[in-house]
């Protein structure tokens, strides 16, 4: 029995050890743990004391863009530091944020911003690919976090305040609101922040009309936008497409059917840079907007700039402009290859083919391979394509100097134009299975504007301040000024009508000689073709662009007179006191020159020009309407006459070419001396529109390159299309206008003669109290001095004393 004592007392103190260690033990993994939570306590109460207030998720704000529309509210042009369009989440498609959830966090809705199951998950993944990181576990929530909050370094100390502002934004915050801010926050690449923009951006569309299969793609790009990029490797973005489709499908949020439907859909991507639509207006427009509203607002406040352009009148502009300035550039001369390359280093030619990526019109760079009978052969791309003797003819006359008037060799062999190696530029004429027809092209060196204005409003329509906005960002319709030539003829004129004269007035066009005394010098002003025609009226004066015949109205009419009349109507440009301000010596802009045109052309009401009508906040609030304010300067009396003057300048004056408009036009064309200058402004009472064109540097463009040559077509290709939508529009006679037979070689009222029928009187329009009141002295007849029954027989009519 003692043995047995023995052995329970050694039990009881076996079991006592055992439980004083496992005291010992558990107070130890206690005390760890307790150590370990307070530890983990401080570490986030640690990590907690310099977090961002959360006050930003409350009232977020993002940078947004400024949008500039047309006059139709299609968008033209944006401003921004980071491209963001904030969109409620109740607008954006469900196919959306659907895809993005089932990408980046399928389980958005069930955790508290960390998802330990996803953490686990991701864990198991990246240790089955030999500890890659091939799967992530940031949630929506981190994402938005580390978006708004943090930086994108790779540290654990930036990790862990991920995980405590997640959880603290989760606490304060709405799921919905947390994935609206996400959505409108992430960077899907090309610039574009948030849905809202990236639907844009690549698409081109309003987000609400995105397809499942355009949203899936842009649900697949925030991992990363560069590489899943359409524009550098379709490939790849596509099958990171069908990725976020079928993440969809496994989530059960679109059926197996829906998911197939959409892979096979076809993307319709817009190429980058197809937004850039009127940029010399959209830039002019940011420069009014910066100087009212400040950069701030312009590129983060997301402003709303509703402007008076319009879309099918720019693009008529453009293309008017463009054709224009080219045909100007080729008369000039060929100026050689853009450079050579080594023949032997050229690929053999091959089998000609057809391009699909190319169009007629397309302009493109290509290589001379070889020439043929009767045509070259140039490869463009991948493909050979021919290019005709005949559609280089131009390139005869090559212009080896930057003067088109003497530094010009003609070389009449189209065979020794080009080499093999030579880079050219080439449109492209015919896409055909036969192969591709070229024409030789290219870029011109000559600038210019062209600005297109409402006059019964002030809104510009259309402008173009130069070919190339990328090669100049100098706006030529706005900023620069030019001598105007024989364009400011009209504000002479219309100053002689508004002192009482009228389009009958005779005025002397002949040789003169003018002293100018602070000089000592003499000035002699000439003609065009150095001709002169006697006593004209000045409708006839006008019409021909008489030079002679300008200047001493001028001086009959007063130096003062006319700056004052000009300054009245609309130019603002400093006018020289002398009489070289008949031929359009004193420089001015287009758009300026142009209004005082629309003056004319609107009755005598001016209404300054101007771009923009409405200006809206990101939420819709109307900081500014602009509210037309026309103006009467000038009576209608002188408005009609000399806007009927100028009608004949197109019915049988230098403007002729307009006459194919077949409406109603008045304009007037401009040329400088030794032809710097191009110059035609015009319109009808619904459109006036001016061009200009010259080198930046003033030289010139080439002999016998006058305003009726060089900007006249370019303005008759463009009213053609504006005028199209528009209806056909006479100018208002006004009640103060009268009409009235006069005799045209005085301008009085035509003689009893005449009266007779013997004469030929024409109708004149006068301002009523300034028409002629005096019958012209009858007209002297040979009948008068050689009465036949006294002539002695045998002698000729017509000979004799007294004969004229």
């Amino acid at each position: 029995m003692a043995g047995d004592d023995r052995f329970v007392e050694i039990q009881e103190r076996s079991r006592s050890r055992m439980w004083r260690w496992w005291q010992v033990a558990l107070l130890s993994l206690l005390a760890l743990v307790l150590a370990g939570v307070t530890a983990a306590a401080g570490v986030v109460w640690h990590f907690s004391q310099d977090l961002p207030s959360l006050d930003l998720l409350q009232s977020y704000q993002p940078s947004l863009v400024t949008t500039v529309y047309a006059d139709d509210r299609q968008p033209i042009g944006q401003f921004f530091i980071e491209r963001r369009i904030l969109t409620p989440l109740a607008d954006i498609p469900k196919t959306l944020t659907q895809a993005v959830i089932a990408t980046e966090d399928v389980r958005f809705f069930d955790h508290p911003g960390l998802d330990y199951i996803g953490i686990l998950r991701a864990f198991w993944t990246n240790i089955r690919h030999g500890g890659r990181k091939v799967e992530g576990a940031s949630t929506i929530t981190q994402q938005l976090a580390r978006s708004l909050f943090l930086s994108s370094e790779r540290s654990y100390d930036r990790k862990l305040r991920e995980l405590i502002l997640a959880y603290k934004m989760e606490a304060v915050s709405s799921k919905e609101q947390i994935l609206e801010t996400y959505l409108n926050q992430i960077y899907f690449g090309q610039g574009a922040y948030g849905v809202g923009s990236a639907a844009q951006s690549y698409f081109g569309k309003e987000i609400g009309t995105l397809t499942l299969a355009e949203s899936a793609f842009l649900a697949g790009l925030p991992k990363s936008p560069s590489r899943f990029s359409p524009f550098t490797n379709y490939e790849r973005a596509k099958k990171r497409q069908e990725h976020v489709l079928s993440r969809m499908a496994e989530a059960g949020f679109i059926s197996a059917a829906e998911r197939d439907a959409a892979i096979a859909e076809t993307l319709n991507f817009r190429r980058p840079g197809s937004e850039h639509i009127a940029p010399y207006f959209v830039e002019h427009v940011r420069q009014q907007l910066v100087a009212k509203y400040g950069e701030t607002s312009v590129y983060k406040g997301g402003l709303q700039i509703y402007t008076t352009l319009n879309l099918e009148m720019q693009k008529a502009a453009e293309k008017a402009f463009l054709a224009g300035v080219r045909d100007l550039d080729k008369r000039q001369g060929w100026r050689g290859p853009k450079k050579t390359v080594d023949p032997a280093a050229l690929p053999a030619p091959g089998v000609p083919a057809a391009d699909a990526s190319l169009k007629p019109g397309d302009l493109v760079d290509g290589i001379v391979l070889k020439f043929a009978k009767d045509h070259y052969v140039v490869q463009v791309g991948e493909v050979t394509a021919k290019l005709a003797f005949d559609d280089m003819a131009w390139a005869k006359r090559f212009l080896k100097g930057p003067d088109p008037t003497q530094d010009v060799v003609l070389n009449p062999d189209p065979k020794k134009i080009l080499k093999p190696g030579d880079v050219i530029e080439v449109g492209v004429k015919k896409v055909a299975k036969d192969g591709l027809q070229v024409v030789l092209e290219q870029t011109p060196v000559v600038e210019g504007g062209l600005v297109a204005i409402d006059p019964r409003t002030g809104a510009i329509r259309a402008m173009v301040g130069g070919y190339d906005f990328s090669r100049s960002e100098y706006n030529r319709a706005i900023q620069a000024h030019r001598q105007p030539g024989s364009a400011f003829k009209p504000v002479i004129y219309a100053t002689a009508m508004s002192q009482g004269m009228s389009p009958a007035t005779q005025i002397l066009d002949a040789p003169v000689v003018y002293e100018q005394e602070a000089e000592d010098k003499i000035w002699k002003p000439e003609n065009y073709g150095r001709k002169f025609h006697g006593m004209v009226t000045l409708r006839e004066a006008l019409a021909h662009s008489h030079n002679l015949a300008t200047v001493r109205l001028l001086d009959k009419v007063g130096i003062r007179n006319v700056i004052d009349f000009a300054k009245t109507v609309g130019i603002t440009s400093p006018l020289p006191a002398d009489l070289s301000l008949g031929l359009g010596t004193s420089s001015m802009g287009l758009l300026e020159l142009t209004s005082v045109y629309g003056v004319f052309l609107n009755q005598g009401m001016r209404v300054e020009p101007f771009t923009i009508k409405t200006v809206k906040d990101n939420a819709g609030k109307v900081l500014e309407v602009m509210e037309e304010q026309p103006h009467e300067v000038i009576t209608k009396e002188t408005a009609y006459l000399i806007t009927n003057m100028m009608e004949d300048v197109i019915q049988k004056g230098t403007g002729q070419a307009a006459k194919l408009l077949a409406r109603p036009i008045a304009g007037k064309t401009g040329t400088t001396n030794e032809y710097l200058n191009a110059w035609f402004i015009g319109g009808a009472p619904n459109l006036v529109a001016g061009v200009y064109v010259g080198f930046d540097d003033r030289r010139p463009l080439g002999e016998g390159e006058t305003g009726a040559r060089s900007a006249l077509p370019i303005w008759i290709q463009f009213m053609k299309e504006a005028l199209l939508k528009l209806p056909v529009a006479p100018f208002e006679i006004p009640d103060g206008v009268t009409f009235v037979k006069v005799d045209p070689s005085t301008g009085l009222l035509e003689s009893e003669t005449e009266q007779e029928g013997e004469g030929k009187g024409t109708v004149e329009l006068f301002a009523k109290g300034s028409e002629p009141t005096q019958a012209a002295p009858r007209r002297l007849d040979p009948t008068d001095f050689y009465k036949l029954d006294q002539i002695p027989e045998g002698q000729p009519v017509g000979e004799g004393t007294g004969a004229p």
